[in-house]
C-alpha cells in the first residue's frame, strides 16, 4: 500500500533572509538574459556587428540563433550530469558559483566586439549564455529546499518577480545612460557587456551569503563522471515512477522552445518588422519588465489556491493569445484605421500587445518551475533541476534553430506563428499531467529512500 503523505515531514519554511537571497540570484542575473539576449546585444549584433547583407537580416538572425543554440545544446549535454553530482557531494553553492563567475567574465567581454568581430562575438555568446544558462538550473535546484510544497509557488513566483525588478533597474540605466543600439552610438552602447556583468557581480553577492548548502555529502568511491553517469542513468531508468514529471518535461519542451523564440527575437521583431522608433523601443523596455513581474507575483499566489498545473494550462492559453496579436499587430493597425479612423501607429499597438506577452512570461516560467520543484524528491532536486534545465535547453535549441530557419525562408513575421503552434502542443501534451500524483510519486520514492 502507497504511504500517506504524513509518511514525510513537511519541508520547513525558509528564513526569509534566505528566502530574499536566493531570489535576488534572479533579481541579477536578469541584467544578462534582457540586455545580452533580449533587448539590446542581440538588436547590435544583428543589425551592427554582422548587419544587413543585402538579405534582410536573415544571415545576421541565423548566425544569432545558431549561438544560442550552440549554447544551449552544451547544457543539453552537461546539465543533468553536473546536477548529479551537486546532489552526490552536496555542493551547489560551489557550481553557482562557478557558473556566476564564468558568465560575468565571458559578458565583459564582450565589449570587445566592434562590427566586423563576428565570430569572436559569437563564441562570447555561446560561453556567456551556456554559463548563464547553468546557473539558471543550479539555483533553481535550492527551491524544495525553501518551503514545504504549498509555498513552492508563492516562493517561485517572488523570485521571477523580483527578476523583472532587477531587469527594470539594468534597463533604465541602460536607456539613460547607454542609448540606442545602433552604429552611431556604438562607442557608448558597446559599454552594454561590461555594465550587466557589474550589475551581476554585485547584485548576486546576497545569494553566496544567505542561502544555505543543506545536504550531506557522500564518499566519493569512484570517480565523479561514473558517479554523474551512473546517477543519471538511475533516474532515467526511474523516471517511470515519476510519470507526470516525465510528460510535463515533454510540455516544456514545446512551450519554452516557444518562449525562448520570444526571449530572443521579441526586439529584433520589433526593429525589422514593426519598425519602432527609439522612445516606443524604450517604453516597451519598462512594460515588458513591469507586466512580467507581476504576472510572476500574482499567479505565483493564484497557482498555491487553483494548483500549479492549471496555472500552467492558463498561462499557455495566454501566450497563444499574445502571439496572434504580435503576428497581426500591423494588420490590425490599417483595419482600426480603415474602419474607425484611428490613427494610430502599429508600434503603438505593439505596446499593448507587449503587456500581454510580459504577463505570459513571468507567469509561465515561474509556474513550471514550481512545478518541478513539487514533482522532485529532495534528495534529487539538482539532479531533476538538471533534467529541467536540459529540456528548457533542448527547447531553446529546437526553437530557436527552427525560428532561424524558417525565418530565412519566408522572412520573420510568418515564422513567428511557429510559437503559437508550439504553445498549443504544449497544452495538449500537459493535459495528460496530473498533479496530485506526481507530488504524491515524489513523496513515495523520499520514503523508500530516506531523506
Amino acid at each position: 500500500m502507497s504511504p500517506t503523505p504524513a509518511a514525510v515531514p513537511t519541508t520547513p519554511r525558509a528564513s526569509r533572509k534566505e528566502i530574499l537571497g536566493w531570489a535576488m540570484f534572479d533579481f541579477a542575473n536578469q541584467a544578462y538574459t534582457l540586455l545580452i539576449i533580449t533587448v539590446v546585444f542581440g538588436e547590435l549584433f544583428t543589425t551592427v556587428i554582422v548587419g544587413d547583407r543585402g538579405d534582410g537580416y536573415r544571415l545576421a538572425n541565423f548566425l544569432w540563433s545558431l549561438a544560442l543554440a550552440v549554447s544551449y545544446l552544451l547544457v543539453v549535454v552537461t546539465g543533468p550530469l553536473c546536477g548529479a553530482v551537486m546532489d552526490y557531494r552536496a555542493e551547489k553553492k560551489g557550481f553557482l558559483f562557478a557558473s556566476y563567475l564564468a558568465t560575468v567574465a565571458t559578458t565583459a567581454m564582450l565589449y570587445f566586439v566592434a562590427p566586423g568581430y563576428v565570430v569572436l562575438g559569437l563564441v562570447l555568446i555561446v560561453v556567456s549564455n551556456y554559463a548563464y544558462s547553468m546557473g539558471e538550473s543550479f539555483i533553481a535546484a535550492f527551491l524544495p529546499d525553501l518551503g514545504p510544497p504549498e509555498d513552492l509557488g508563492k516562493i517561485s513566483g517572488f523570485g521571477w518577480a523580483l527578476g523583472y525588478v532587477g531587469g527594470l533597474f539594468a534597463a533604465g540605466f541602460t536607456l539613460v545612460a547607454l542609448g540606442e543600439a545602433t552604429a552611431e552610438n556604438f562607442a557608448r552602447i558597446r559599454w552594454v557587456g561590461p555594465f550587466a556583468a557589474g550589475f551581476f557581480l554585485v547584485t548576486a553577492i546576497p545569494t553566496f551569503l544567505w542561502v544555505k548548502e543543506r545536504g550531506t555529502p557522500q564518499p566519493p568511491g569512484k570517480p565523479y563522471r561514473e558517479i554523474a553517469l551512473e546517477r543519471v542513468s538511475t533516474t532515467l531508468h526511474e523516471l517511470r515512477r515519476f510519470r507526470d514529471l516525465g510528460i510535463f518535461l515533454v510540455s516544456l519542451l514545446f512551450s519554452m522552445a516557444g518562449v525562448y523564440i520570444i526571449i530572443a527575437f521579441a526586439f529584433i521583431y520589433g526593429a525589422q518588422v514593426i519598425g519602432w522608433d527609439e522612445s516606443v523601443r524604450n517604453i516597451m523596455f519598462i512594460i515588458v519588465q513591469i507586466t512580467a513581474a507581476a504576472g510572476a507575483l500574482g499567479f505565483g499566489f493564484i497557482q498555491d489556491r487553483i494548483g500549479t498545473r492549471v496555472t500552467y494550462l492558463f498561462t499557455l492559453g495566454l501566450w497563444v493569445a499574445a502571439i496572434l496579436a504580435i503576428w497581426a499587430t500591423p494588420e490590425v493597425t490599417a483595419l482600426l484605421h480603415a474602419r474607425l479612423g484611428l490613427d494610430w501607429e502599429a508600434q503603438h499597438l505593439f505596446l499593448v500587445v507587449g503587456c500581454l506577452a510580459g504577463l505570459s512570461l513571468g507567469s509561465s516560467q515561474s509556474a513550471s518551475r514550481a512545478l518541478v520543484g513539487l514533482f522532485s524528491p529532495r534528495r534529487k532536486a539538482a539532479e531533476f533541476f538538471g533534467f529541467w534545465g536540459l529540456a528548457n535547453k533542448l527547447a531553446g535549441v529546437i526553437g530557436i534553430i527552427g525560428l532561424g530557419l524558417l525565418q530565412s525562408l519566408v522572412g520573420l513575421k510568418a515564422s513567428i506563428l511557429l510559437c503559437a503552434v508550439l504553445f498549443v502542443i504544449a497544452i495538449l501534451v500537459c493535459l495528460a499531467v496530473d498533479q496530485a500524483r506526481g507530488q504524491q510519486a515524489a513523496r513515495d520514492w523520499e520514503v523508500r529512500n530516506g531523506r
